[in-house]
């Protein structure tokens, strides 16, 4: 199987990529962002305590504190609207989240990156750093704590992998501060690795056949807080595995040598409902790219970037952002859709100063495909399955309003030459270099 060719057109609708270019126009997708905060911020609902918290969609009863699809998944694209802009109504907003977040620490049954307290205790950090908001410090020292307490020798829970298991909490331990809880996270994972004709691979939850192979539930995932974590602290054991965990990936390739594309799992992963391939950030190149460039940076091994652009090439000719059948790219978000995609594309027109054709195109799209009203702007994911289609639009990072506004917001910086960095770096993307872009011309 090879990656399709083919050529990159904007989706229906939307006009040729050079329809934003200037800074008129990167004015119009700025006033999205804000149409999209303005939606995003009104859909909040006041906690007895005083503070703020969402539901993942604005028809749910009850507030969701997740990483992934809730409140603290929302804070980090306040932060970024409150430095964009400078407007302290954001920060404001933040700082009451971070109340309702705080609230809600004793109550969760899940200590992980995306789906619990881990994440939960990395937003309260940031809030505390960049607001200077002592009570979302030591609410995040205390969840942190709760989380330490709770690890059984081997693991958290169920899954064992980024999102909801120990990588997740390996990596949000690190960089909220605690790298002998990092590290007592990642340890487990000398020991629990599957041996595979080329590396090493581990099942994501037990009982489980397939073994998944991406970021978000997979191999790489793992690999990435490995890297990450070992070279923090210094292990080279934990490198070596991630570097063991990768070449079990490669070796999987199906679209060299020019592309890259792996397949969702092996055996097929529930293959009624997961397609064999995707190109996203959770399952596909867009997020196997991340993995590598933090190898690249890592090993400064320059085979590490030349798969990152491996990646992008195959990511770049699979025909997204269109909807080329039922099933293809139905997603507008940050975790399976174009956010994601973008978020790509403006780290490489950060580090590599690549061309911004393929970001207009996937700007385009998400500004055609944006629901606008008095009320603001959202965006409604597609699910061909159900009838009908059109799913309800969501608040969070993963599917949402914040999520996708803060990669816009991001974009409009780039375009206009200023600061590429995001004021709450996401754990599992690295960090660009902090210097002045040339303006999209």
């Amino acid at each position: 199987m090879t990656a399709p060719e083919i050529k990159v057109v904007a989706s229906e609708g939307i006009g040729n990529i050079g329809d934003i270019g200037n800074v008129g126009d990167i004015g119009d997708v700025e006033e999205l962002a804000v149409d999209g905060l303005r939606w995003l911020t009104a859909a909040a609902r006041e906690t007895a305590g005083g503070g703020l918290a969402w539901t993942t969609k604005p028809s749910d009863d009850d507030a969701d504190p997740m990483l992934y699809n809730g409140t603290a998944g929302n804070i980090p694209v306040l932060l970024d609207a409150w430095r964009h802009f400078g407007d302290d109504s954001y920060a404001d907003t933040a700082v009451r989240a971070a109340r309702s977040l705080a609230e809600s620490v004793d109550g969760a049954d899940d200590d992980s990156l995306y789906f619990g307290r881990t994440g939960t205790a990395l937003v309260l950090r940031a809030v505390h750093d960049e607001l200077g908001d002592t009570a979302a410090g030591a609410a995040a020292d205390r969840t942190l704590e709760l989380v330490r307490s709770r690890f059984d020798g081997t693991r958290w829970g169920e899954l064992f992998e980024l999102m909801g298991g120990n990588a997740g909490i390996g990596l949000g331990a690190l960089l909220s501060g605690d790298p002998e809880l990092a590290v007592l996270a990642l340890e487990p994972y000398l020991r629990t690795a599957e041996q595979t004709p080329a590396g090493v691979q581990w099942a994501h939850r037990p009982g489980i056949d397939s073994r998944l192979h991406h970021v978000s539930h997979g191999t790489l995932g793992i690999v990435l807080a490995l890297a990450r974590v070992g070279e923090a602290t210094g292990r080279a054991d934990l490198v070596e595995l991630a570097l063991a965990g990768a070449a079990d990936v490669v070796a999987r390739d199906e679209a060299g040598p020019e592309g890259f594309l792996v397949p969702h799992s092996t055996p097929q992963h529930r293959p009624d409902v997961v397609d064999p391939v995707s190109y996203g950030w959770c399952h596909g190149p867009a997020g196997d790219a991340q993995a590598f460039r933090i190898l690249r940076d890592v090993t400064a091994d320059p085979a590490w970037s030349a798969l990152a652009d491996r990646c992008w090439h195959t990511v770049t000719h699979s025909g997204l952002p269109r909807r080329l059948r039922p099933g293809f790219w139905d997603n507008n978000g940050r975790c399976c859709g174009t956010a994601g995609v973008l978020a790509l594309a403006c780290d490489r027109i950060a580090e590599q100063r690549d061309p911004y054709d393929f970001a207009h195109v996937l700007v385009a799209d998400l500004t055609a495909r944006a629901l606008r009203d008095g009320a603001g702007a959202r965006w409604s994911n597609v699910e061909h399955r159900a009838t009908p289609s059109d799913l309800e639009p969501a608040t969070g990072w993963a599917m949402g309003n914040a999520g996708i506004v803060r990669e816009l917001l991001r974009f409009v910086r780039l375009s206009r030459g200023g600061n590429p960095r995001y004021t709450f770096p996401w754990p599992d993307q690295l960090p660009v270099p902090a210097r002045p872009m040339p303006p999209n011309a």
